[in-house]
């Protein structure tokens, strides 16, 4: 045959067949450790965050923050901090919020790209100032290659929404390393930075993360086990299905993955922590019958350890975006109510 197609299916059947069927202890230890050599091997770091307050608003019934943190040296960080004005007893608890792609953290926080108060709603549906509505300290970073932190040469360019995720994730990858990653080592970071704050519980932290962010919300929440409670919205699908069915950015990609697990699989790693997904009916992204089938996924990894009252979803009439119906609510559950 002259096409590719039906070799690459082949590929794919060979990769999947030879996945774990087993769920355990061990099984968590060897992919986690396979994951972080796919995502590039990004070393830890204790270089000094260096934070610095570049501007503090008052939004009436919580407070915003732009602090700058240094991540991997030289890389340093804009981060928005939402902090409710709350008569809080005792340490606020903490949300990691990653938003997915468009023009930046601004989306996530209800601003325009110029700084100015967003009137109409994104697919973000400005979900970290709802967590903050909720109690709940929140911290939004800006990925690299988005917004502020894109390419020198891609500045000024173009529309705000675009981005230098080619660039980057493809220079990446000449030097085995992946822009997943990258995105996923400063959320690390990031997570430092929240420890340090003296107002917040650092036994009480989540993340919640949309379509590219939900990405970086799962590959974190699986390598970093500070994080108490997950909520991944439009992402929780499998690759067959979503980024294998279309053309999508080249920050989807992680050389080798299937080699070792399909995205459910992956995502099962959060276990035995908590987990949430929430996804739409009509995303065109990450197609329903694809997240049945990874939800259905989860839920035996969940029960293997024994812990199926720790994983939850929502399937919610829409398009690509956050709901927040139920996962809020939820968020603040695991987080503050237990």
């Amino acid at each position: 045959m002259w096409s590719a197609d039906l070799y690459l299916e082949n590929l794919y059947k060979e990769c999947v067949n030879q996945h774990s069927s087993t769920y355990n202890a061990d099984w968590q230890i060897s992919l986690k450790e396979q994951v972080r050599k796919s995502l590039g091997n990004f070393d830890d770091n204790q270089e000094p965050l260096n934070p610095v307050l570049l501007e503090k608003s008052d939004m009436g019934i919580y407070w915003r923050l732009r602090v700058e943190i240094t991540t991997i040296d030289p890389l340093r960080m804009p981060v928005y901090v939402l902090i409710p004005k709350l008569n809080n007893i005792g340490k606020f608890s903490a949300v990691v919020a990653i938003h997915g792609h468009g023009y930046g953290s601004k989306e996530a926080v209800g601003l325009n790209p110029d700084y100015s108060l967003r009137t109409e709603e994104g697919y973000h549906k400005d979900f970290a100032v709802e967590l903050v509505k909720k109690g709940l300290v929140v911290v939004v970073p800006e990925l690299v290659g988005f917004g502020d932190r894109k390419l020198q040469s891609d500045q000024g360019k173009g529309l705000p929404t675009d981005n230098s995720c080619y660039m980057i994730a493809s220079q990446l990858l000449l030097v085995g390393k992946t822009l997943p990653g990258l995105r996923v080592q400063e959320c690390r970071r990031v997570i430092d930075y929240v420890q340090t704050l003296d107002y917040v519980d650092e036994n009480r932290i989540g993340c919640m993360g949309i379509s590219g962010g939900g990405l970086v919300a799962a590959f974190t929440s699986m390598l970093d086990e500070r994080l108490k409670a997950t909520v991944i919205s439009g992402y929780t699908n499998t690759f067959k299905g979503s980024i294998m069915d279309r053309r999508h950015c080249l920050d989807n990609y992680i050389p080798g993955i299937l080699n070792y697990a399909e995205m459910p699989d992956l995502i099962g790693l959060i276990v035995p922590r908590a987990l949430f997904i929430e996804a739409a009916t009509e995303d065109h992204l990450f197609p329903l019958d694809h997240v049945t089938h990874a939800i259905e996924k989860l839920t035996s990894i969940y029960k293997e350890f024994g812990v199926d009252g720790a994983l939850a979803s929502h399937i919610f009439e829409g398009g690509h975006e956050i709901s927040g119906e139920q996962s809020y609510d939820w968020l603040v559950r695991q987080l503050v109510s237990e």
